[in-house]
Order: C-alpha cells, then structure tokens, then sequence
C-alpha cells in the first residue's frame, strides 16, 4: 500500500471518528437538556421549528440563568409563604378572581424572594423554565387564566383551574432543597384541598 493511500485511509478514519464523536456529543447535549427542560425542550422545537435553533435558545436561556444570584428559602420563609397560599385557598370559597390574583400576586413574590426577574412574563417564563421546565407550563395556563379573568371571561371552573396550575409551580419554588430533605419533611399532599367556590 503506498504512502498517499495510507494517509488518505488514516484521514478518512479520522473524520468518521471525529463525526461520529460528534453525533455522540450531540445526542448527549439533547439528552441533556431534555432531561433539564421537560416539556419545555419540545415546546421550544415546536416553536422555533426544528431542534438546532430550540437548543441554541435553551443553551442561552441556561446561560442567562447561571448569572443570576438564586437562592432557596429558609424554612420559616417557606411556612409563612404556605399559610399565606392557604388564606388565598380560603378566599377562594367568596372571591374566586380577587384570590386568584391574589396567587398570581404570591408566586410572584416567592420568585423575587427566590432572586428570579418578575417583571416581565417572557422573561420570568425563561428563567423559571431552566429549573422549574416540568411545572412552568401550569404557570402558562394559570397566567392565561388570570388575563382572560380580568376581561371577564374566565369561568369560575378556569378560575378553579388557575389555582391549581398556579399551585404546582408555587410547590416546586417552595420545594424544600435536597440537602434538607433528609431533616424537614415536605408537606403531604391531601386529596380534596382544591379550591371550591361557594354555589
């Protein structure tokens, strides 16, 4: 076998290697971020219309994410935000739009207590979906409700329903950190604590 043949086969294994590395770490990253974003990743494709340019965001989404100075709760922090959710529940019986604008208004705060942006929709939705992708579409829906609640649209069913979506992502920002768990226990969820309204 000549010299130029052998470097052209060398070569020619070299790049299969090199691409087949590539597809490896390409698949990983998808893997990946997946994993990291739930539903959120598949979203985020639909959207943008193919999954390069929804991983370029998310990346990006990741990044912007990693400079801000986030923090967990402390558990007293977390009890009082929790009764603060069942007086909201509460209200829910007389009042249910003024309540659930009340819950939008408290998982706001929890989210600036945690150090996440609240003053822009896009943006808090961004940050939160970087640790919060599997509960941030509850958010979305809940958000939704509450827009179409103040032109008056909204049933008191959707409204029932707000309250819960905005449960699920209140729950996950108060979630006690993996460090603690072992010492604090979380709450029991208990069946037939949603909001009723009063017929």
């Amino acid at each position: 076998m000549s010299t130029v043949l052998m470097v052209v086969v060398g070569i020619v294994i070299i790049a299969a290697i090199a691409g087949a590395g590539y597809v490896a770490w390409n698949q990983a990253r998808t893997r990946r971020l997946r994993r990291q974003f739930g539903p959120e990743y598949d979203r985020a494709v639909e959207r943008h219309g193919g999954r390069a340019a929804a991983e370029r965001e998310l990346l990006s989404r990741r990044q912007r994410h990693e400079e801000l100075e986030l923090h967990d709760l402390e558990p007293r922090q977390r009890d009082l935000y929790r009764e603060q959710w069942v007086h909201v529940q509460e209200q829910f019986v007389d009042t249910p739009e003024a309540a659930v604008e009340q819950a939008d208004r408290l998982v706001t705060v929890v989210m600036g207590e945690r150090g996440y942006p609240t003053r822009d929709f896009d943006d808090k939705i961004a940050h939160l979906s970087v640790e919060h992708g599997r509960t941030i579409d509850h958010y979305r829906r809940a958000h939704d409700i509450s827009e179409r609640a103040t032109q008056k649209e909204a049933s008191t069913e959707d409204l029932r329903q707000a309250m819960v979506h905005y449960r699920a992502l209140f729950e996950d920002l108060l979630a006690v950190p993996v460090e603690e768990r072992g010492t604090v226990p979380r709450p029991a969820e208990r069946r037939g604590d949603e909001p009723q309204a009063r017929s």
